[in-house]
């Protein structure tokens, strides 16, 4: 079931983020504990994003002169996020982060209907690469849900990147975050080595594929499918048992009755 899960994961993951929302609760399923769940799931992770990364690079829609800098500076955030990550409450992103993916599906959907054509772009690459690549590496590094289309919406949204050549760099971008919070989970954390790199290999299968249809069909591929993902995500981080929202509703419908 889990190598299953990883397949399809890495396929979809690929073209619009969120393999992590299939991976992870399957894990807990399983009876992995959270936290050896976490790096199973950063290990074989790694193994699709290297994969997506690997075939992007291939069809020469990742120009890495330009990448290799943002590349460096994402895996050094996620590297800090991940050490940090003990030390920070990340309730905060727990609140933060459905509604932010609602608004990345809704601006993906509806503002301008951005395809592949190169657009002109609000930030300087100098910019990019020193304040957002970290930024959202660390993000990876402490939390993770949404990275890839955070970075997706960055590449389209600030560099004016079109939505194909903006899910490569976003691949690269997430490889980089991947490893670098791998890396220090991999020193903190039980990792079920076999069944993790079992999985990746099915990831690497899964995500080969996914970013062969994401070059073959472009923006009227990637576009709906990461609108897709990103409310799949939102609905899921709402829903959360142990999220805040969960716990914001039931109060609001305890306000409710007692107030009736």
């Amino acid at each position: 079931m889990l190598v299953l899960v990883a397949f399809i994961a890495g396929l979809i993951d690929a073209i619009a983020g969120g393999g992590g929302l299939l991976v992870l609760p399957a894990l807990l399923v399983a009876g992995f504990q959270p936290a050896s769940a976490l790096a199973v799931n950063k290990l074989q992770a790694a193994f699709g994003s290297g994969s997506a990364t690997f075939t992007f690079t291939r069809a020469r829609l990742i120009d890495w002169r330009a990448t290799a800098p943002m590349f460096a500076c994402a895996g050094a955030g996620a590297v800090a996020g991940a050490l940090l990550v003990s030390a920070l409450p990340t309730g905060f992103l727990r609140l933060v982060m459905p509604p932010m993916l609602v608004a990345i599906a809704l601006y993906m959907g509806f503002a301008g209907r951005p395809g592949d054509e190169d657009r002109e772009r609000r930030l300087s690459p100098a910019v990019f690469t020193g304040a957002v690549a970290p930024l959202i590496g660390f993000y990876d590094g402490v939390f993770g849900p949404g990275t890839g289309s955070l970075l997706m919406l960055a590449f389209v949204g600030l560099l004016g990147l079109g939505v194909t050549r903006a899910t490569g760099r976003a691949k690269a971008l997430n490889f980089a975050s991947n490893a670098g919070a791998l890396a220090i989970l991999a020193l903190t954390q039980p990792i079920a080595w076999p069944l993790g790199l079992l999985m990746g290999v099915c990831a690497w299968s899964g995500a080969r594929i996914g970013a062969h249809l994401a070059i073959r069909n472009g923006a009227k591929l990637i576009r709906p499918l990461l609108v897709i993902a990103c409310c799949a995500m939102a609905l899921r981080l709402f829903l959360d048992p142990a999220g805040p929202w969960r716990t914001l509703l039931a109060e609001i419908c305890r306000f409710s009755a007692l107030a009736r």
